[in-house]
């Protein structure tokens, strides 16, 4: 499993996504899943989610691994829309899905499956966030859905619905998504440091920050000890409950 967040703000674009693989608890390991491609008119970044191998299938496909080296020729460079970029996502995602599960049968069915983040800006367009589903679907990020998750996504939600706000800082979308991240590896260990970051400014070209951030970083440390620490004195200052029908807390 992961866990993959994209983030649509006014000032642009936030992503993060974690690096753990597994094949059951003894075979676990660390591979990204955030891949993204610069040129002078356009930055794209996709973000996976379900089967390595599907997606990896995926990403080749787009970056035409089967050409010599001289005539590669990266297919999202192609498109003039990242409508038409999230467009062609789908259609690889749904081809690769089916011929694998043709290619293994009735064994094969369902074990393929895998799930996309899409985002980016072309030049002289806006930027936008688009989540890809298995069956080559997908839908756009909007003012009403101003973000997507993939993969493990329940415990890390909450407090993204509750603290997002469109107009808010690179920081604190940076801030609020680290929250988000360190409540899903506490409560499922599929979900796995390091984190990879990408911030991408409104008609920037190229990533205005990225990085990854491991088990050792400072200020991911602070916010998992201080989120941890924030939780408890809010449950302390909530209203006591009692027992005592029509009694209050102070007289039970």
């Amino acid at each position: 499993m992961t866990y993959c967040v994209g983030m649509v703000l006014d000032k642009g674009l936030v992503l993060m996504s974690d690096t753990r693989t597994n094949s059951g608890v003894d075979n676990i390991s660390v591979f990204r899943k955030m891949m993204s491609w610069e040129g002078p008119d356009r930055i794209i970044t996709v973000m996976t989610a379900g089967n390595l191998a599907t997606t990896q299938a995926v990403i080749s496909q787009l970056e035409e691994r089967t050409k010599t080296p001289g005539e590669r020729r990266n297919t999202v460079f192609d498109a003039p829309t990242m409508f038409q970029v999230a467009t062609e996502i789908g259609r690889l995602l749904h081809e690769t899905i089916d011929d694998r599960q043709v290619a293994n049968g009735a064994d094969g069915r369902g074990r393929f499956t895998a799930s996309m983040i899409v985002a980016g800006q072309i030049k002289g367009m806006e930027p936008r966030l688009f989540l890809i589903y298995p069956e080559g679907n997908f839908i756009e990020a909007s003012w009403d859905t101003p973000f997507f998750q993939i993969g493990e996504t329940k415990y890390g939600r909450p407090i993204l619905i509750r603290a997002y706000d469109r107009t808010m800082s690179f920081e604190d979308a940076v801030k609020l998504l680290l929250v988000s991240f360190d409540s899903t590896l506490k409560a499922n260990l599929s979900v796995g440091l390091p984190l990879d970051l990408m911030v991408i400014e409104r008609d920037k070209f190229t990533a205005t920050h990225q990085r990854r951030i491991t088990h050792e970083d400072t200020y991911y440390q602070a916010i998992s000890q201080g989120w941890g620490e924030a939780l408890k004195n809010a449950f302390t200052e909530l209203p006591d409950y009692t027992f005592y029908s029509g009694a209050s807390s102070e007289n039970s």
